[in-house]
């Protein structure tokens, strides 16, 4: 059995690898208005407002699971309660 998620996790960490690479020398400079950092690596910059979005997107799933559950939940009671009804039918 071949362990597809190592080796498709061992091709992105080579792609992020050369990305690195070329990007080594390019530097920016970033204001935050009050303080100012100057000559950071642009991957760096990049990787950063990378992590800041998915730190951002992690209530919203939470949010959106929470309430497929709730959903899931409901349509079950409703299924239950269906059922009782439907066998003092036949009697």
């Amino acid at each position: 059995m071949i362990p597809w998620r190592l080796i498709i996790f061992i091709g992105i960490f080579a792609v992020f690898l050369v990305f690195i690479s070329f990007n080594l020398e390019n530097r920016c400079d970033i204001s935050f208005g009050f303080a100012r950092l100057s000559e950071v690596p642009v991957f760096i910059t990049i990787f950063t407002s990378f992590v800041i979005g998915l730190l951002c997107a992690v209530p919203l799933v939470f949010h959106i699971n929470k309430r497929k559950e709730a959903i899931k939940e409901k349509i079950l009671k409703k299924d239950d309660a269906e059922k009782i009804d439907g066998a003092g039918d036949d009697a």
